[in-house]
């Protein structure tokens, strides 16, 4: 959608995004006379905004002083009146290593056990050094059975502040968020006007200018202040489609010196939001990596996303495809609006969230707004839980027969039947038909109608139909992912019992201290640590036993697969 595009070489985001030095000369390549730093990166970065206006340019955020009073989040609880823990004790646990710098769930560990602390802070700072460039963290109390609940704020430079009402964003994966909704349900009106009071407080203390958003955890009815983001929010269009505002719109005018009204606009309805993320949520979350052959939506939703179809998913950014936004009049036609969504649209590539997202929005918990920052601790075995359309396999192998039954290739007397074998949800099944002089036949249920792209089939005399979707060996019927399976197994590809393969493409960042060959090491265990798409993922023993092989060393680059590490029985 861009006029022009300036390319920054290299693929690591230290190597991109996180070059302001580069970033403003690509702006003053390109004619621009503004710079909007987006929602991540360099965002809450001072000295690039203090670059930016050096060279000439209009900043579209903040003043650089109100960024560092607020984007280094130490700072930002001493000037509300809190300050972060220095020590340590078994009475302060549980508590949250988070990084000062950034968001987005970046550098932060909950810690349980005192033993635990050292490595958690080790893990934060270089996840955070990784992402924003600053590997500085810091220590709080972590408040259990909270809501994250938070106030978009929008400021001008003639002293007008507007509190843009609430949102909810509880639902979280690894401090990230994953559903978010405006206005936040079930508040009192009391508790409404106090998060206002205090957003608006720490947007006057800093001289704050343009869009921001102060977060709170909401526990036991009363507000626990938590950080200021000084920029725009990644759930920003569920605010935007509540009060009808183009919030970037408005940023762009705060930097020309406009005003903004005296009041803010009337909200009116529900919005929810969800991130639908390229990750295998039953498996610790794990990013994924390869081609998004196709995305497309019902209309009647937003959908903000960065791909088109055919785009490759690399390792190195974040693994969000795309938001996708309802409103409606109430909170129930909205969630039932996005759920319906997702449902219906079409996704061909990698594994994703959807399934997770769409569960959620349908869940008890959700949907009479008793949810908290614990929901998928609680509700993820229950949320993953495979549930493929048994019909698939026939399906994608009928419409792979579609043509291959030619003129004369039918006999009189019957055929043996045709196998086929699929991997679907992490099991393999394999399927049976026939090609008749009448057409393609199955066991037990009759063939419809089978093309390539077509399958109609009869089951217990119902009609069903799937649509089939192939991308070499990767198929997918209707909503259902599967892969084609070889007739005989490559021997080659076999792994010794108790063999650690790396689950996703990355960079090994470090291994564990007693992950040593001939160490004996639990089922469980973290063995080594993987950076891929922003974030550090652990990779820990499959079994109890011995570490008889370690390849794996600090730095190395692997791909899906690698053998990584063997433990053996003891």
């Amino acid at each position: 959608m861009a006029d022009a595009t300036v390319r920054l070489p290299g693929a690591a985001p230290a190597d991109t995004y996180l070059r302001g030095d580069l970033v403003v000369k690509a702006a003053v390549a390109a004619g621009a006379d503004a710079v909007h730093p987006g929602y991540g990166f360099l965002s809450e970065n001072a000295d690039f905004a203090r670059a930016v206006l050096d060279a000439g340019l209009v900043w579209i955020g903040p003043p650089p002083e109100a960024i560092e009073a607020m984007a280094s989040k130490t700072r930002a609880k001493e000037l509300m009146g809190l300050a972060p823990l220095h020590e340590v004790t078994d009475a302060d646990l549980p508590v949250l290593v988070k990084a000062a710098a950034g968001g987005g769930g970046r550098g932060m560990r909950i810690v349980r056990r005192l033993e635990d602390l050292d490595s958690a802070l080790r893990s934060a700072r270089a996840e955070a050094a990784s992402a924003f460039g600053d590997g500085e963290v810091f220590v709080e109390p972590y408040l259990e059975g909270g809501r994250h609940v938070e106030v978009q704020i929008l400021a001008d430079t003639h002293g007008t502040v507007w509190p843009l009402g609430t949102r909810d964003c509880s639902l979280q994966r690894r401090h990230q968020k994953v559903i978010e909704e405006a206005p936040a349900p079930g508040l009192s009106e009391e508790l409404i006007r106090e998060l206002h009071t205090l957003a608006v407080r720490a947007a006057r203390a800093v001289d704050y200018v343009g869009a921001g958003t102060v977060e709170f955890l909401v526990a036991d009815g009363k507000a626990h202040f938590l950080e200021m983001n000084t920029r725009l929010q990644v759930e920003h269009p569920v605010t935007e489609a509540v009060f009808g505002i183009d919030l970037v719109a408005q940023q762009i005018r705060v930097a020309e010196g406009e005003p903004l009204e005296e009041d803010p606009p009337r909200a009116r309805g529900h919005a929810v939001e969800a991130r639908l993320y390229a990750e295998d949520p039953a498996t610790d979350w794990t990013p994924q990596t390869g081609t998004l052959h196709r995305l497309t939506v019902p209309e009647g939703v937003r959908l903000d996303t960065g791909y088109e179809d055919g785009d490759p998913i690399g390792v190195h950014y974040d693994p969000m495809l795309a938001k996708i936004v309802a409103h409606a009049p109430t909170r129930p036609e909205a969630l039932r609006k996005l759920a319906s969504a997702l449902e219906r649209a079409t996704l061909h590539g990698p594994p994703t969230n959807r399934d997770l997202l769409v569960r959620s929005l349908r869940h008890p918990e959700f949907t009479t707004a008793r949810m908290d920052t614990g929901f998928y601790d609680r509700h993820l075995a229950d949320l993953t839980k495979p549930t493929p359309d048994p019909h698939a396999p026939l399906a994608a192998a009928l419409a792979d027969a579609h043509g291959r039954s030619r003129f004369g290739a039918w006999r009189n007397v019957p055929s043996q039947p045709q196998t086929k074998r699929y991997a679907m949800a992490g099991e393999e099944h394999e399927v049976r038909y026939r090609h008749t002089r009448a057409g393609l036949e199955a066991d037990g249920l009759r063939v419809v109608h089978a093309d390539a792209r077509l399958v109609v089939l009869e089951v217990d005399g119902v009609q069903r139909r799937f649509e089939v979707a192939r991308y070499g060996d990767e198929l997918h019927v209707n909503a259902t992912r599967l892969t084609a399976l070889p007739r005989f197994p490559d021997p080659t590809t076999q792994h010794a019992p108790g063999s650690l393969l790396a689950p996703m493409p990355g960079t090994v960042v470090r291994v564990a201290e007693g992950a040593v060959v001939g160490a004996t090491v639990q089922a469980g265990e973290p063995l080594l640590w993987l950076e891929a798409m922003k974030m550090e993922h652990k990779v820990v023993a499959p079994r109890t036993g011995t570490l008889a092989a370690l390849q794996a060393v600090p730095g190395q680059q692997v791909t899906v697969g690698l053998l990584l590490a063997v433990v053996r029985d003891t």
